[in-house]
This record gives structure tokens, C-alpha cells and sequence, in this order.
């Protein structure tokens, strides 16, 4: 029978699961079990609540699994996400996965239209630990008030991240004041870390996910063809050095308007951050990736709004303003709405995989 935490024998097999790699059975793959860390414990009796903190696990070492049987029903889930609660031979070849859904910056009414109908359905399909929403385009495209941050974060969302439009709505730097308050969730929305300091609010957040997992978002703002602020990279360096041992689990947004230094930027913290995904240009590229030590890479998580004008906007009024010069107001575009995201899932802290997404509104 498959072997669960706590049952005889479970602690005096471990030394024997620590052989040479071994070519995994074919009841494993057809399940589509690739990888041979990926153990096959025991899912939970069907219908029973989950524990807190329920997780799954993996083992880090090059296991064959030839000494378990294949449970059937979704793979590997234990009953306690407590590697101490595990026996000692266990200890530190587990390693917990957080799935982690990014998704890129919702631009107005019809950014925040498919965000409400859509992430229901990819909460469903993906199952992510964390969810991070960049909204600084929130309210009509520019700026994000207190009321739309409580509305996203009343869909599930763990964190917003801004860019250089968060001060756009004045309406922000009350709501910012309130970080702290048992009833706000000003420190969760965050805006570029690398500004001056005294800014109001806050660059960085520390939580746990849905797994129980610890975890921190990063939020920071290029300055190639944009407004000077501190060294994003530097900044990086610093928040990256103060953060505890057990945040392994680490998502940066860079909000720039170079590729080239949003790309840097993924290099710059390759093997030490866990995601870096960058923001601002609206429009999703195509060159997801793992680079090396384990960091997920995607130089634009693209635009949650309508794509049938440009970047968010009427067509109409950003030609007028191209074409003559006019300083008119942009209006938001309706048509053509989709939300763009990036599911990354880390082990350990490490990327294993990383996935574009891209929805349409009603698919």
C-alpha cells in the first residue's frame, strides 16, 4: 500500500530511496509523472477537508519510486506541510511547490470586466498558491483608487503591484496611510520599491500562500525612457539581502519600458529571485523561460484589457494625438478584451515550469 506520514516503517525505508536514479515505471508516466523527484504518497481520503497548510510535496532526490505503489486520483498530496513532522532521513529532501498566477496590468473597465469573469476559471484550472495582479491602469487606465485595490482584492487576489502611473488618482495616498490597519489592504498594493525614500507606501510584500508557504513580491520601475529613480538593481540587491532565510519563494516585477533592461534585469537576478516578469508596454512577448539557478523569466506579461485600440486605448484618440499633436484625453477601447498572465511554479524556491497565458473574453 502507499505510505503515509506516520505509518510503521514509513522513516526505515528512506535510507533505501536514496540509490542511483532509476528509469521511472510506466504506471507513473501514464500519469504523467516525468520527473523522478516526484514521489507517489497517498492523496487524502476523496472528500476530506484539507489540512491547514496542506501542500504538495516533492522529493529531491533521484528517486526510481519503485517502492511505492501509484495512488490513484490527483498525485501527492500529504497531510501536514511540516517537514520537521517528517522523519529525520526525510528531512531536507522535501521540498514544497507554489504555484504562483501573474497577471499583467488590468487597464480599465474592461481590464477589470474579464479579470472578474476569468480568474474564477483560472483559480479552477491552475489552482495557483499566489495570485499577483499588476493594476496600476485600474481606473480608466491611469492611476488605481482604494475602492478598485478592495474590488480586485475581493476576487482573490494576494497582491497588486503599480508602476509610474500609481500616483495618477490622489485618491491613493489616503488608502496608502492605512498599511498597517487590521481592516486595510494597503500593504498589499504596492508601488516601485526603488522610489525615494518617504514615498508613501511600500515596495515589498512578505505573506504565505494558499499552501502555506512563505513568499515576497518585489515591486520595482525601470529608468530607461522613463522618470530617474533610485537603481532598480541596486534596490534589488538590498530588498534581497533583508528578507528572511525561509522566503524562498521570491516575484519581482520590473515595470519598465526597455525590454533591454527588463531583460537585464531577469540575468541580474537569475539563480536568486524565483520569478521576474516584467510590466508597463502592454504587450506580451513570447520568450517565457527558466534561466539558469531556477528563475522564471517573461520580459512582458502583456495587458488585462482591450486590445482592439492601442495599448488600452481608443485607436481614434491615439491617432489624433500621433497624426496632429493634440494633447486629447485617452478614453479607454471596448472590443477584442483579453487578460494575459504568466503561471510560474516554483520547488524550493526554484522555477520547474513556466506558462504564458492568454484568455479571451468569453472563452
Amino acid at each position: 500500500a502507499p505510505l503515509r506520514v506516520g505509518d510503521p516503517g514509513f522513516g526505515g525505508r528512506a535510507a533505501s530511496l536514496q540509490g542511483g536514479p532509476q528509469r521511472l515505471p510506466a504506471r507513473l508516466r501514464r500519469r504523467g509523472i516525468s520527473q523522478p523527484f516526484r514521489a507517489c504518497f497517498a492523496p487524502r481520503a476523496k472528500g476530506a477537508a484539507p489540512a491547514k497548510g496542506d501542500g504538495f510535496a516533492a522529493l529531491r532526490a533521484p528517486l526510481g519510486c519503485s517502492h511505492f505503489s501509484a495512488a490513484t486520483g490527483p498525485p501527492v498530496r500529504l497531510e501536514t506541510v511540516d517537514a520537521l513532522a517528517l522523519p529525520r532521513g526525510w528531512r531536507g529532501l522535501v521540498g514544497w511547490r507554489l504555484r504562483i498566477l501573474f497577471i499583467g496590468d488590468v487597464y480599465a473597465g474592461p481590464g477589470r470586466a474579464i479579470l472578474r469573469a476569468q480568474l474564477p476559471v483560472l483559480a479552477e484550472e491552475y489552482a495557483p498558491d499566489v495570485i499577483i495582479v499588476n493594476g496600476e491602469n485600474a481606473a480608466g487606465g491611469f492611476g488605481i483608487t482604494g475602492a478598485l485595490a478592495d474590488e480586485i482584492f475581493a476576487l482573490g487576489v494576494d497582491v497588486i503591484t503599480t508602476g509610474n502611473h500609481a500616483w495618477d488618482r490622489k485618491e491613493i495616498l489616503p488608502y496608502l496611510s492605512t498599511a498597517g490597519k487590521a481592516d486595510s489592504n494597503a500593504a498589499r498594493l504596492l508601488r516601485p520599491a526603488n522610489y525615494p525614500p518617504g514615498t508613501p507606501g511600500q515596495g515589498v510584500y512578505q505573506g504565505r500562500g494558499r499552501n502555506g508557504e512563505p513568499y515576497a513580491v518585489i515591486n520595482l520601475q525601470g529608468r530607461v525612457f522613463m522618470p530617474a529613480l533610485d537603481c532598480p538593481f541596486r534596490k534589488a540587491d538590498e530588498l534581497l539581502a533583508a528578507l528572511p532565510a525561509e522566503c524562498a519563494n521570491i516575484v519581482v516585477d520590473m515595470h519598465a519600458e526597455a525590454s533591454s533592461e527588463k531583460q537585464a534585469m531577469g540575468w541580474h537576478l537569475a539563480g536568486r529571485a524565483s520569478v521576474v516578469v516584467g510590466t508597463h508596454t502592454h504587450v506580451p512577448t513570447a520568450d517565457e523561460r527558466i534561466l539558469p539557478g531556477g528563475t522564471a523569466f517573461l520580459t512582458d506579461a502583456g495587458m488585462t484589457g482591450a486590445f482592439a485600440g492601442v495599448i488600452g486605448s481608443r485607436k481614434e484618440d491615439a491617432l489624433d494625438r500621433l497624426l496632429w499633436g493634440r494633447p486629447n484625453r485617452l478614453e479607454a477601447a471596448s472590443g477584442d478584451v483579453r487578460l494575459c498572465a504568466l503561471l510560474a511554479v516554483t520547488e524550493g524556491g526554484r522555477a520547474t515550469a513556466v506558462e504564458r497565458i492568454q484568455v479571451l473574453a468569453g472563452s
